[in-house]
């Protein structure tokens, strides 16, 4: 992989496109998360392509592609959301769900991919880097160029928004 890398940093073409393949569903699912839509999500998968290709010669450690091509996602991603002022709201069953009294039918996906929404920015990237993509706290930390005790902070503090929100189900603990 870090050949590849390698390769890819010194204009090899083909380096580069099958490292971003090895990513791909890894970016679609970050920008779904944040756009709530295909035709949005795929967008931001290729505005990350481009991106990536532009400067991948500045990645610096390619150990750290992974980290680095998801951290452009999540930009693009907020960059299609800032353009079209996209207000998410929640869904009608997310609704009746939060107001129901047996929360313990609510599958993992569903929660995450809806009740993520609550959360500030800072925090759904944390929550989505460590959970989405099982990145350890130091990656989140390096990935977001935050101090390891903040990524800490940040996403207990995330995390405690959402067992409140599910009346003290602790499904998302690890």
């Amino acid at each position: 992989m870090i050949q590849l890398v390698k390769e890819a940093q010194q204009g090899n073409d083909n380096a580069f496109l099958k490292l971003f393949q090895e990513y791909e569903n890894d970016i679609y699912r970050t920008a779904f998360v944040y756009v709530k839509n295909q035709e949005d999500a795929l967008d931001v998968v290729q505005e990350t392509a481009y991106r990536a290709f532009k400067s991948i010669k500045n990645l610096k450690e390619p150990k750290y592609l992974k980290t680095w091509i998801i951290k452009i996602a999540i930009s693009c991603s907020i960059d299609v959301l800032r353009k079209q002022k996209k207000v998410v709201e929640l869904k009608p069953e997310v609704e009746k769900v939060l107001s129901s009294k047996d929360e313990k039918d609510i599958s993992l996906s569903m929660t995450l991919d809806d009740l993520i929404q609550l959360l500030n920015e800072t925090e759904k990237k944390v929550i989505i880097l460590r959970y989405y993509f099982d990145f350890t706290i130091k990656e989140v930390s390096e990935t977001l160029n935050i101090p390891l005790g903040t990524a800490k902070t940040i996403l207990y503090r995330g995390l405690n928004k959402l067992r409140k929100e599910l009346n003290g189900d602790e499904m998302y603990e690890r």
